[in-house]
């Protein structure tokens, strides 16, 4: 399992970004525009591959990322591993990440004033990346991304535009494991994102 000081693994290979992502990662790691940094054990900056085709964005890292540093690796992040699998690629071909980069108190809703100081981390990371595809794992990563109060039911299923990339919502892996009849749809989701991928990709 990869840990703390190996988050930028990835990178190593990838001259170009390197400087800047690690610049943006000091950056976060220092920041203290919210109350947040005060309770976090680490701060979950994102981790994967920095010339990712498809990006992964959540809402906030939960107990077991603050512990490790890293995002996605309870529960829901084994079944999203699985769902990235299942569409033919590995953790290491994306890039995963969230809107808030340290953990909320008891896992509660993030805050508006929250949101509001940490997205722009967020925006400088898919600038960064430069993702074909990005996917939004449920409705706050969703209506931050889109700027939207739609739920996510009514988002899902279909192709926005953030920040000028393709963009498809889906229910978030943590919503699956309490609603397993909605994985379904999920699933269809996932599959768009990989043909839209695909089909840019081949259109080079």
């Amino acid at each position: 399992m990869m840990e703390m000081g190996e988050r930028f693994i990835f990178l190593e290979k990838s001259p170009g970004p390197k400087d800047a992502m690690q610049d943006l990662m000091n950056k976060v790691e220092s920041c203290k525009k919210c109350p947040l940094f005060k309770s976090r054990k680490n701060c979950v900056f994102g981790e994967g591959n920095p010339r990712a085709e498809i990006m992964f964005v959540g809402e906030a890292p939960g107990r077991e990322e603050d512990a490790k540093g890293r995002p996605f690796v309870g529960a829901a992040g084994q079944l999203l591993t699985r769902m990235i699998e299942a569409i033919g690629l590995s953790r290491s071909d994306v890039y995963i990440a969230n809107v808030l980069k340290c953990r909320p108190p008891g896992n509660r809703d993030p805050l508006p004033e929250e949101v509001d100081a940490c997205k722009e981390f967020l925006f400088k990371q898919i600038e960064l990346i430069k993702p074909k595809v990005i996917c939004g794992l449920g409705s706050h990563a969703t209506r931050t991304l889109l700027e939207t109060s739609e739920s996510i039911s009514k988002m899902r299923g279909k192709v926005h535009t953030c920040r000028s990339r393709m963009f498809v919502p889906t229910y978030h892996p943590a919503a699956l494991l309490r609603n397993a009849g909605w994985k379904r749809a999920a699933w269809e989701d996932l599959k768009l994102v990989r043909r839209l991928s695909k089909d840019l990709s081949d259109a080079r």
